[in-house]
């Protein structure tokens, strides 16, 4: 999609399985009834399931994807649900967000668990997504649901949206703390981690590819472990 990479990024012409180690190996089950949980302030739940979202007007996205390590896949063309949408018409009446909750904290049904400021959840091309390229989305990819936030590194493009509520700061989840990730990620602004300069990281992180790449191929659909 783009005529220009952002800073220290390298165009791929695939979409691998990619991510923190600690995750290579957790595949979840497809779900029967594919839903996404509200979590209140009061602790309660409620779920919004896939045939709910059918209020909502489905949103096209064709965007880059852009992994913290430095690589790209460009044009990647997702199908689902505007963010935005889905948190006016259900995540305000049911949780009744208050003024100072200022971030949304998602985990994923592998685990994963990460927290994003709700202003960049707002953006418009910010998208729950159940297809790609086409096709549904994949399991590998992040199925039923994939949060797609291409202004941020992908490790804030949650694969496996399980459950989702607000909070008044930050808190980091284990991928976070094992990674130095830097807590916002904009891509454009090089936020690739704590404590050191994006550059710096760039060389790190590229010197790791290969070996990620050799983990989540070692486990694949099948070697992984069914959650």
């Amino acid at each position: 999609m783009s005529a220009k990479l952002p800073p220290g990024q390298r165009a791929i012409d695939h979409f691998p399985r990619f991510g923190v180690l600690a995750y290579a190996g957790r595949l979840p089950k497809r779900p029967v009834v594919p839903e996404l949980h509200l979590l209140a302030k009061d602790k309660s739940s409620s779920s919004v399931r896939a045939e709910d979202l059918g209020e909502l007007q489905r949103k096209e996205l064709v965007a880059d994807f852009h992994c913290v390590t430095s690589w790209s896949r460009c044009g990647l063309r997702w199908s689902g649900y505007g963010f935005k949408d889905f948190y006016e018409q259900f995540v305000v009446p049911r949780v009744r967000p208050e003024a100072d909750d200022r971030f949304v904290e998602l985990t994923a049904l592998d685990g994963y668990r990460t927290s994003i400021l709700l202003t960049d959840l707002l953006q418009e091309n910010v998208v729950l997504a159940d297809r790609l390229d086409g096709e549904p989305l994949s399991l590998e990819h992040g199925a039923p649901f994939r949060l797609v936030v291409p202004d941020l590194y992908a490790y804030k493009s949650v694969k496996h949206v399980s459950t989702m509520s607000l909070r008044k700061d930050f808190r980091r989840g284990l991928a976070d703390r094992q990674t130095l990730a830097h807590p916002r990620g904009r891509v454009a602004l090089e936020e690739r981690g704590r404590g050191l300069p994006g550059p710096l990281y760039r060389v790190i992180y590229r010197a790791l590819i290969p070996a990620t790449l050799w983990y989540y191929r070692r486990f694949g659909t099948r070697g992984a472990r069914r959650e």
